[in-house]
């Protein structure tokens, strides 16, 4: 198995430079912000371990929020974010980056702050990395290459099943399932069809994983002797912050409605961008940063393979805090319209988001830190509007595949390897194609 890796590079734009650096990554896209594979800057198309990347600018449009609180904002220079996920580890894969679009990425990055024009390029993206606080991958271990080889399958499969006709219907499930199997093993042999086998999975990550996955519940339980004695006090401190906390769920403007819809819609899998100050004082920083630990614990041990809690149309996503933990970054790739993003998370698991972006400022108010929040939709959804950025380049490797898509392509793939297959079984298979 190959596992993925994410990166993400965060710069301040040089002063002056804004309206020069959103020219130039416009220049990237071909239909409103998705990006041309083979753009002369950054074709994203010819790096086969890539299945999302995206430029977005921070800005901290909402920064002005936290003075509710009596706190002077922080300054926040708008800042360039390239980030992505890549099959294998992000380090090789900066340096292949690098290699072979090393010219395009210097004029992008040659807009930030302190870029000189004879940098050492991957230094200096190394110096600029950000490490997310949590982050999601729809399937551990499914990459690029396997993704289009299903897709490949699915469709060899379904022609030469409508090519059949009426000969597909005198044959038992089993059988027609053995003669589809058969096809493909000819279509293998004369190269017309790729399965390749996983790649072993790297000694190095299986440790880290494993060792994740025993720690954290081993450093756990030596809090929980704390967490209990102390769960009086901080219960009490959570309820009387959460009496306390200002809502800011103001409609925003029309023009910002206007950008952040642009480039949405313009396939079946979108991106979503948002940007936020963390609510001030130690309670709140050491409350989303427990929080994020136990979600990146659920998304790497428990939701592997297909779905985050209920909610199955996230392909990854990613929670980043930012400017020592003042400020928080999230990114996702999702399937459908945003109205529908938000509703599956609302109708779903409302409890979910308030557990974290109820550390924001100005989200709904939240009862227990479960209840409330999320669950006041109108509310929420001008929470969420005004802290959206609009994303200024979006690239996806497999466009028109949904995570319902890559799932049932899976399951056709397992299908195939597992070679035979009992009645039910083979018929479960075939209503797949």
């Amino acid at each position: 198995m190959t596992p993925q890796s994410t990166f993400m590079i965060l710069a301040p734009v040089a002063l002056g430079q804004e309206a020069s650096l959103a020219s130039l990554l416009a220049s990237m896209n071909g239909v409103a912000a998705i990006a041309d594979p083979e753009n002369a800057l950054v074709p994203f198309g010819r790096f086969e371990r890539l299945h999302v990347a995206r430029f977005v600018i921070l800005e901290a449009e909402t920064g002005n929020d936290i003075s509710v609180y009596g706190v002077t904002p922080t300054d926040w220079p708008p800042s360039l974010a390239f980030l992505g996920d890549c099959d294998g580890p992000a380090e090789t894969f900066l340096a292949e980056l690098v290699d072979r679009a090393g010219s395009g990425l210097r004029r992008v990055f040659a807009h930030c702050r302190g870029f000189a024009p004879d940098a050492d390029l991957l230094p200096w993206m190394r110096q600029h990395t950000v490490t997310p606080a949590a982050t999601y991958v729809n399937w551990i271990g499914r990459t690029v290459l396997q993704i289009r080889e299903d897709a490949a399958l699915r469709s060899a499969l379904v022609d030469h099943l409508q090519g059949m006709g009426l000969e597909s219907r005198g044959h038992s499930p089993a059988a027609l399932g053995t003669r589809l199997i058969a096809f493909v093993e000819e279509e293998r042999r004369a190269g017309r069809l790729a399965l390749t086998a996983p790649a072993p999975t790297p000694s190095g990550w299986l440790l880290r994983d494993r060792l994740h996955l025993i720690g954290v519940p081993v450093a756990l339980l030596a809090m929980l002797p704390f967490l209990v004695l102390a769960s009086p006090l901080l219960a009490l401190r959570l309820r009387s912050l959460e009496k306390s906390d200002p809502e800011i769920v103001q409609r925003p403007d029309h023009d910002h409605l206007r950008r952040l819809a642009a480039p949405e819609d313009h396939e079946f899998t979108n991106q979503f961008s948002a940007f936020g100050d963390i609510k001030p004082g130690a309670f709140r920083h050491y409350t989303v940063t427990f929080l994020l630990s136990l979600l990146d614990y659920a998304a790497r041990h428990v939701y592997r393979r297909g779905y985050l809690t209920r909610v199955q149309t996230i392909h990854f996503a990613r929670w980043v805090l930012l400017d020592g933990k003042k400020r928080m970054f999230f990114a996702s790739n999702y399937d459908g319209s945003l109205d529908s993003y938000m509703d599956d998370f609302i109708n779903k698991v409302a409890w979910g988001i308030n557990l974290v972006f109820s550390n924001g400022v100005g989200f709904p108010r939240t009862s227990w830190l479960l209840c409330g929040g999320a669950g006041h939709e109108q509310k929420y959804n001008r929470f969420l509007h005004r802290h959206q950025l609009p994303t200024a380049v979006w690239y996806k490797a497999y466009p028109g595949l949904t995570v319902a898509d890559l799932n049932r392509n899976t399951r056709i793939r397992q299908g195939v390897d597992q070679r035979t297959m009992s009645e039910s079984e083979a018929r479960e298979w075939l209503s797949l194609l």
